[in-house]
């Protein structure tokens, strides 16, 4: 082997480990940040935040948003969105409260109500936006807005409260390991949505229409029927979040899920840097929601005033967007 072969060889393994180093640091950077920005906060407020009440509070509380986010990232995969998913959130728990405390309906039933209604709305969403072909924004705007109206109208624009403790049991009360359980059915739903957006068929054809709707539809994959079937399960998904909302607070409030939409939006653009850079991935999102939690209630404890929950929010939520679009496009080029 000549000398100039074995520089070209030298230079293909230095190059290739560079690639490989450069693969994970974007693949693992939100974990590091995210071990960085706990050892930052540890050092300024190592009392009360460097604490295991802490962060079981963080991770039990925050269940919430962790489905929301995966909710969103549904339809974002297929490039729709949903913003009507936190007026389901709200309606979903609204049902609950109503039909247990008010109407006195066993727990189990009122919750079946709540996921119907999930189910209706993103049927509903579904309809307008493959039917009619309005564009997803636009369609999920007004149905949010309806969704909340129907849910003042129920409520009479009042929080209900005394909902019964056996969902706020299974959802708060019981800890495995010190963290309540909602924390683990936010885990389990994101191991289920990891595998059918990885390993399963569907995942591949949400994946496709997402990247190409017509490029799909001549491939055989009936794009509209895709996407109806994402907004589908992204309401369905807020149902879900708006249940457990209710068993985390027991109670109903008539605006709860407005403060989640600018997050788990967030939260899903950070997530497409990190994991599976350039795609929505769940994992991705889950470790989004918990930097920025983390973040949030770091500042907290250094006395910084609640107005700067907007501005971290949508601070994260512009830079989340230019990086899911920067590392998007290099993913392209590869």
């Amino acid at each position: 082997m000549t000398e100039s072969a074995i520089d070209d060889t030298s230079d293909r393994r230095t190059g290739g480990g560079r690639r490989i180093l450069v693969d994970s640091l974007e693949r693992y950077g939100l974990l590091i940040a995210w071990a960085a920005l706990i050892g930052l906060f540890a050092i300024f407020a190592p009392v009360t935040f460097l604490s295991w009440p802490t962060f079981s509070t963080i991770f039990g509380s925050q269940a919430v948003l962790v489905v929301v986010a995966l909710g969103i990232i549904i339809p974002l995969t297929a490039n729709d969105f949903d913003v009507s998913i936190a007026n389901v959130l709200t309606l979903s728990s609204m049902i609950v409260g109503v039909l247990n405390v008010t109407h006195g309906v066993p727990i189990l039933l009122a919750i079946l109500v709540a996921l119907a209604a999930g189910v209706v709305i993103g049927f509903l969403n579904g309809f307008f936006i493959t039917v009619f072909r309005i564009h997803s924004l636009i369609v999920t705007l007004g149905m949010g807005t309806f969704a909340h109206g129907v849910t003042l109208w129920i409520s009479d624009s009042i929080t209900i409260s005394g909902i019964s403790m056996g969902l706020v049991k299974m959802v708060m009360i019981e800890r495995l390991f010190g963290i309540p359980l909602a924390f683990y059915y936010a885990m389990l739903i994101c191991a289920l949505l990891y595998y059918v957006l990885e390993f399963t068929a569907i995942g591949r054809r949400i994946l496709f229409v997402g990247r190409g709707r017509e490029v799909a539809r001549l491939s055989g994959i009936r794009a509209n029927r895709v996407r109806w079937g994402c907004m589908m399960a992204s309401s369905s998904l807020g149902a879900v979040a708006g249940i457990m909302y209710a068993g985390t607070t027991g109670a109903a409030d008539p605006i709860s899920g407005l403060s989640y939409l600018l997050p788990a939006f967030a939260a899903a653009f950070l997530g497409a840097t990190s994991i599976t850079p350039g795609r929505f991935n769940p994992w991705g999102a889950a470790i989004a929601v918990y930097f920025l939690v983390t973040g949030i209630t770091g500042l907290t404890f250094m006395g910084i005033s609640t107005f700067v929950h907007e501005l971290f929010y949508g601070g994260a939520l512009i830079v989340a967007v230019t990086l899911s679009q920067i590392v998007s496009g290099r993913q392209e080029r590869f």
